[in-house]
C-alpha cells in the first residue's frame, strides 16, 4: 500500500470514529457536517472525496456498525452445537453488543429511522442480507432437519433479531423501564420457542 493510501484509509478511519464519537455525544440534532469536520480536523473537501456526502459517510458508518454487531454474533454463534444454544447465543450476543458499545448500537437503533440513510437503502440492504445470509446457512441444516420451522429468511430475522432489536433500542432510549439483565434470561428461550415448527399438524 502506498502512503497515499495509507494516509486517504487514516483519514476514512478519523472521519468514522469521530462521527461516531459527535453522534454519542451530541445527538442526531448535533449529527451534522460541521460538527464532524471540526472535531476531525478534516476538511469538507476530503470529507467528500472519501465518501461521496455527508450522507454516504452516515451510510458507511451505520454499515460499520451493522457489520460489527453481525460479525460478533456470527462468532457467537459458530461455538454453538445445536440450533437451541445457536440462537441462544445469537440473542446474547446482540445484546452484549449493546452493553459493550453502547454508542455504536445508539447510533444503529436510532439511525435506522432517519433521513439520511434513505439514499443509500440497497447498499445498507446488501450488507444485512449479506450478514443474517451467513447465520441463515448456519440454521439451513437445522430446518431441513425439522428441528426449525421452515420459514422464509426474511421472517426468521424478524423472529430472532426483531424482539432484541426493540429490546435495545427501549434500553439505549432510557424512556423505558426495561431490565437487560432480565431480557437476557428470558428472551433467548422464548425466541427458540418461536422457531419451533408446528408439532401438532
Amino acid at each position: 500500500m502506498s502512503p497515499k493510501q495509507q494516509r486517504g484509509e487514516a483519514t476514512v478511519e478519523q472521519l468514522l470514529t469521530t462521527a461516531l464519537r459527535v453522534y454519542a455525544s451530541a445527538g442526531q440534532q448535533g449529527f451534522t457536517v460541521n460538527a464532524v469536520t471540526a472535531a476531525s480536523g478534516v476538511s469538507l473537501g476530503s470529507l467528500y472525496h472519501h465518501f461521496g456526502s455527508f450522507d454516504g459517510l452516515a451510510a458507511r458508518l451505520y454499515t460499520r456498525c451493522m457489520e460489527q454487531l453481525f460479525d460478533g454474533m456470527i462468532v457467537a454463534l459458530r461455538r454453538s452445537r445445536t440450533p437451541r444454544t445457536g440462537i441462544q447465543a445469537l440473542v446474547k450476543a446482540y445484546l452484549r453488543f449493546t452493553v459493550e458499545h453502547r454508542d455504536a448500537a445508539l447510533f444503529l437503533h436510532a439511525s435506522a429511522y432517519s433521513g439520511y440513510l434513505d439514499g443509500h437503502a440497497e447498499e445498507i440492504r446488501a450488507v444485512k442480507q449479506a450478514t443474517f445470509g451467513d447465520i441463515a446457512a448456519w440454521l439451513r441444516p437445522s430446518i431441513e432437519a425439522g428441528e426449525i420451522a421452515p420459514l422464509p429468511t426474511p421472517l426468521i430475522e424478524v423472529l430472532v433479531i426483531g424482539p432484541v432489536a426493540e429490546t435495545a433500542r427501549r434500553w439505549l432510549s432510557s424512556t423505558y423501564d426495561i431490565d437487560l439483565n432480565q431480557a437476557v434470561r428470558i428472551l433467548p428461550d422464548r425466541i427458540w420457542r418461536s422457531l419451533q415448527p408446528d408439532r401438532d399438524r
